[in-house]
């Protein structure tokens, strides 16, 4: 009659479905407006849908044309305490005093004009002084014996101060490299009386040669002995053991005097064959 497919909500069968009955009552105008309502409700919840996947993205490209407010900084005036002092750091010692000049010095003032009545404080030197002395700034006995020097301070220091270097420097090239007492065949004797091969290493048939630094003093001892490079099992310990034993060494030299020579020496370990 009205088709193969039956769709209640059709307008004619809603009509023959309230043929003859009261269509002021509500359901007949429920059924009479649901197709608008249906494709309404769709349209609102498919934008309300859209609008709050891409609310973010809107906010974004809103936030883009409106200017923002100059941030305020707030500057906060800190002011930090004096550092500790170290009491242990001794200052600095003074600057030594400049040699004497070779020739004696006269103090020749340089001509001031001033009025008559203010009184010179010295008259200044006569030609037979300056025969033997040099005008300066100030009355200076002289050295013969000194060197000339030109444009140099002078002071009423007989010798010049000589300030020695820090004398716990470590050097690692030096003049006079530091030596074993008997030189290297002296060194390689000391060591085959002195090691003791460890038993672990001999059990795991461990050979090698394990590097050691030190530092030679100034008196020949041996101090801060360290291993460099080893091998393990007990060689390490031994080698360090047979340094720190050793007697001492004649210290390295450089102008003139012994100084602290950082020092490193192969030990060698190796069983003999059967």
């Amino acid at each position: 009659m009205f088709g193969s497919k039956l769709d209640i909500l059709n307008q004619q069968w809603i009509d023959v479905v309230f043929a003859g009955r009261n269509k002021k009552y509500g359901a007949y105008e429920l059924r009479k407006d649901n197709p608008r309502n249906t494709n309404k409700a769709l349209l609102i919840g498919v934008a309300a849908f859209v609008l709050l996947i891409s609310f973010k993205t809107i906010l974004n490209a809103i936030d883009g044309f409106i200017p923002k407010a100059d941030e305020k900084v707030k500057v906060t005036e800190v002011v930090l305490p004096p550092p500790p002092v170290n009491e242990e750091v001794k200052p600095p010692p003074p600057p030594p005093e400049p040699p004497k000049p070779k020739v004696d010095q006269v103090r020749f003032p340089p001509p001031v004009v001033k009025p008559d009545n203010e009184v010179r404080e010295k008259e200044p030197p006569t030609v037979k002084e300056l025969e033997v002395a040099d005008p300066g700034p100030k009355d200076q006995k002289g050295d013969p014996n000194a060197a000339i020097t030109i444009d140099e301070p002078v002071g009423n220091a007989d010798v010049k101060q000589v300030v020695e270097e820090n004398p716990n420097q470590i050097f690692t090239a030096v003049e006079q490299v530091p030596t074993f007492p008997g030189g290297e065949s002296g060194f390689n004797k000391y060591l085959s009386k002195a090691i003791r091969y460890p038993a672990i290493a001999r059990e795991n048939n461990v050979q090698g040669r394990v590097i050691v630094q030190f530092v030679v003093e100034r008196d020949g001892s041996l101090t801060d002995i360290k291993v460099v490079r080893g091998i393990g099992s007990g060689c390490d310990e031994e080698a360090m053991r047979a340094l720190k034993a050793s007697p001492k060494w004649k210290p390295g030299i450089q102008n003139g005097r012994p100084v602290r020579v950082q020092y490193s020496v192969p030990v060698s370990f190796a069983l003999a064959q059967d």
